[in-house]
């Protein structure tokens, strides 16, 4: 329970720094293209979750660009989904990312149910010095049964 309460706050802390950071470098930002990722199944553990996704991203005129991503979770997030699809329209600083451009940590809030097929939202920001935002708010479709509302963070590496 201790080690889960560290965890939210340094998540908490992150993504105020993330926000803060934003605001103050007021950075412009062009849409680049889309990111979609989907994944296998999850079970929520009262506190927090996490979920693996493969991911891709697509942009006019690029080839397309792979990503392996862990999402965690921390708040209410209970039950168990079959599998997660989700899509953010991603904004950055410049119109073209390089091989690998999305790689890095961002972390937001989000909130989700599904009771068969259900529904989710998040924000996130983060990459390369904060600068990139994964869409205001995301879709997120899923198969299962669960709830959940908190903090998020989302890992992206380079993937196959």
């Amino acid at each position: 329970m201790r080690r889960s309460l560290l965890l939210a706050a340094a998540v908490i802390a992150v993504w105020a720094s993330s926000i803060a950071g934003a605001n103050a470098q007021q950075v412009a930002r062009v849409q680049v293209g889309i990111l979609e990722c989907r994944g296998g199944a999850s079970i929520g553990f009262i506190v927090g979750s996490v979920t693996n996704l493969g991911c891709v991203l697509r942009a006019d005129g690029m080839p397309e660009d792979r990503y392996v991503a862990t999402i965690r979770k921390v708040g209410l997030d209970l039950g168990i989904t079959q599998e997660s699809a989700l899509a953010w329209g991603v904004f950055a600083p410049s119109a073209q990312l390089g091989p690998g451009g999305l790689s890095g940590n961002y972390v937001g809030a989000q909130g989700s149910a599904t009771l068969g097929i259900g529904v989710g939202g998040n924000v996130l920001v983060g990459g390369s010095a904060n600068s990139i935002a994964l869409q205001p708010l995301s879709l997120h479709g899923q198969v299962g049964v669960s709830i959940a509302a908190g903090l998020e963070s989302l890992e992206l590496r380079p993937g196959r």
